[in-house]
């Protein structure tokens, strides 16, 4: 070991000491610091773990059927029930529709049902008044009769169309046939059940100058009949008037 040298009767102390002591010292320092430090996170801890709650523990109770009791009353549900209405009896019973008992001894058994000829001769039993007579007169078969005075309607269910018995060609104008002119005129006809032509009326034209040569053309031609269900019919028939000075009508 080494030996500490003495000044005066007192220890004197070097470097080497001091550093021996410090490093004693220091070992000590740090032992007591990691327990100080172990002893606070144990008491932490310690508080953590007092502070936490348990979780409810929840019973559960089996009974049996046995073992109820008896139902709540419902005297306090009558309260809410509603109170029950009278209906109040008709003043007197009907009298029409109620079967008469009869004695078996005013019943014939003999009695039979009226046929026709013995209604027809027993005579006026409707009331109407005295001398009062009922007419019965035959059927009568009702046909689509068409009104003569007015055109027929715009669509007239046909079996057989109207065909051209006499067709008249339109006269070409003077004045389309000099400039070369050409033209369609669309004309609709009446045509009666007689098959003649009574009214004309242009529906289309490309020149208003060919309106009345297609006209007169049209009013002079004759059809056949169109032929309905019940016999023949009026109709109105559409078609075309081609001018042309190659040829056409």
């Amino acid at each position: 070991m080494m030996s500490t040298l003495v000044t005066d009767g007192r220890p004197a102390y070097g470097a080497v000491v001091l550093a021996q002591k410090a490093h004693r010292y220091t070992s000590w320092a740090l032992v007591v610091a990691a327990a100080v430090h172990m002893a606070v996170l144990g008491v932490y801890w310690l508080s953590v773990y007092m502070k936490e709650e348990e979780p409810p523990v929840h019973t559960i109770r089996i009974m049996k059927y046995s073992e109820l009791g008896p139902p709540p009353s419902i005297s306090g549900l009558n309260e809410a029930i509603a109170p029950s209405v009278s209906v109040a009896s008709p003043a007197a019973k009907p009298q029409i529709g109620i079967p008469v008992p009869v004695p078996d001894a005013e019943i014939s058994p003999e009695q039979t049902l009226m046929t026709q000829q013995e209604m027809s001769s027993v005579g006026d039993t409707t009331g109407v008044g005295s001398g009062a007579s009922a007419t019965i007169e035959a059927d009568v078969k009702v046909e689509n009769i068409q009104d003569e005075d007015g055109p027929p309607a715009a669509f007239v269910p046909v079996e057989i169309m109207p065909k051209f018995v006499k067709q008249v060609k339109p006269e070409y104008p003077e004045i389309a046939r000099k400039t070369g002119m050409k033209a369609t005129v669309w004309v609709k006809l009446w045509i009666t059940k007689e098959g003649k032509v009574k009214q004309v009326v242009v529906v289309k034209s490309d020149n208003d100058l060919f309106n009345q040569a297609a006209i007169d053309a049209a009013k002079e031609c004759l059809f056949t009949p169109a032929v309905g269900a019940a016999g023949p019919v009026a109709i109105w028939v559409t078609f075309p008037y081609q001018f042309s000075l190659r040829g056409g009508r």
